[in-house]
Formats: C-alpha cells, sequence, structure tokens
C-alpha cells in the first residue's frame, strides 16, 4: 500500500497562486496565463511524484487555469457593428480569477496581522520577571536567517530532481531496497549529530534512486512537523540548511 502523507500547511491553491505570482514577481492585476499554469502544474506534479494527497480543489484550478489558457490562445473576433461603439467591453477571461486572488489576498494579509497580534498579547502577562541568563541564544552579528516555507522545500525538490536527472528512466537493473520513512528520520538525526547538527539540504541525497529521494523527502518533511529539525536560509534562493532542533525550538550546538 503506498504511502500517503496529508500536509496541513497548504492553506489552498489560492495560496499556492499567490505563493507564485510573489515568487515570479508577477502583477496580479496582469497575470501571464501560460506561465503562471506552467508552474502551477509542475507543483501539482511534484506532489503527485511525492504521493502527497492532493485535495480535488487544487485539481479543479488547474482545470481553470488550462481553460483561462485556452480561451487567451482563441482569436479575437469583432463585429463590424461594435468597432466603433466605444462602451463595448470584452471580458477578460482571468478577471473571475484576479477577483478572487485579491479578495483571499485581503484575507490572508488580515489573518497575518490578527497572528502578530495575538503573539504580542502572549507576551503581556504579570508574572514577574525571571532570570533567563543561562537560557539566552548567541547572535552572530550582520546574519539574519530566512523561514523556509513548505512551498520552499517543494521547489528545492524539484531543483534536486533537476540534478539527478531522474525526470528520464534509466535502462538498468537495480536491486530495490526498501527503507522506512522512520528509520531515514533516524538516519537523518544521526547525521546531523555527526556535522554540528546542521547540514545543506541538497547533502542529505547521497543515494541517487527516486525511491531513496522521496522517502528521504517525506523523512525531512516529518522531521519539520515533529519540531525535530527546522530548515532556513542564510538570503532569498539560496541553499536551503537543515538543522537539529531540541525541545523549546532552540538549534543543537555540537563540540
Amino acid at each position: 500500500m503506498p504511502y500517503q502523507v496529508k500536509i496541513d500547511a497548504f492553506e489552498g491553491p489560492l495560496d499556492l497562486l499567490l505563493h507564485l505570482i510573489n515568487r515570479l514577481e508577477i502583477d496580479i492585476y496582469d497575470i501571464p496565463v501560460a506561465q503562471i499554469t506552467e508552474q502551477y502544474l509542475l507543483y501539482i506534479h511534484t506532489m503527485n511524484e511525492l504521493k502527497l494527497d492532493v485535495a480535488s480543489e487544487y485539481l479543479v484550478m488547474a482545470a481553470t487555469l488550462l481553460a483561462i489558457k485556452s480561451k487567451m490562445l482563441l482569436p479575437k473576433h469583432e463585429e463590424e457593428n461594435h468597432t466603433d461603439d466605444p462602451e463595448v467591453y470584452e471580458e477578460d477571461p482571468r478577471d473571475e480569477l484576479v477577483e478572487r486572488l485579491i479578495e483571499y489576498r485581503k484575507f490572508k494579509e488580515a489573518a497575518q496581522d490578527l497572528k502578530a497580534l495575538e503573539e504580542e498579547r502572549g507576551l503581556m502577562y504579570t508574572k514577574p520577571p525571571s532570570d533567563l541568563s543561562d537560557f539566552s541564544k548567541e547572535i552572530q552579528p550582520g546574519k539574519t536567517e530566512i523561514n523556509v516555507s513548505l512551498y520552499d522545500m517543494l521547489a528545492a525538490f524539484q531543483k534536486l530532481l533537476r540534478r539527478k536527472k531522474l525526470q528520464r528512466p534509466i535502462a538498468t537493473k537495480i536491486t530495490r531496497q526498501e527503507i522506512s520513512i522512520e528509520k531515514r528520520m533516524e538516519e537523518i538525526m544521526t547525521e546531523l549529530s555527526q556535522f554540528n547538527g546542521r547540514k545543506n539540504f541538497y547533502e542529505l541525497f547521497p543515494i541517487p534512486t527516486k525511491d531513496h529521494i522521496v522517502v528521504t523527502f517525506l523523512a525531512v518533511l516529518e522531521l519539520i512537523k515533529r519540531k525535530e529539525i527546522d530548515a532556513w536560509q542564510q538570503e532569498n534562493f539560496g541553499d536551503i540548511m537543515i538543522r537539529a532542533v531540541k525541545e523549546g525550538g532552540d538549534a543543537y550546538e555540537y563540540h
């Protein structure tokens, strides 16, 4: 029976589209449908490759994008009696999608503002100050860290597949060795302990077989979900780093 995983971090197809628009720096009012459809289908294909539980609304949005793309490819026919009429307006097939995205973005930003207020309010309490000097973390000046989202992890996985050239089947006979996700999780934690608690994401995939790569990626996602590791970047579009964290969210320091 195939291993099925459902990732709660996916908020829906509109969230994925908004992520792609921001990542590709696209004007939301003038969406290049062909480009955004290609990227969207690539993400859906990646989720299928990982045997993730893709909700039906993602497939509905894929069909919607393809329908819009088809309409925009059709030639425009102008009727003679409407040529000189300035009030004639030809509806853009993207209009409805743009309106939905704008509305979704408003609610998403409002939710983020409410979350920030919740966190700010959570810092207010009447308990007397405690001495937390023993738990302070050393901060290196001049260095910042960027949190990595699930979409960034999927993009890194796509890049990994291109690096390993796994899209084309290799005509060879290999011995199949089953490896469980739990076992791979243990191996990853052991590897991190041997490299001062942190390692480059791409270094976690030493075996260039598709099964091993998929299992390793799912193991990384599960460890992140369990908060045993976290993923971060030093700069936008930089390599993703993986590090072990201890209970409470602090990174391990190995010597």
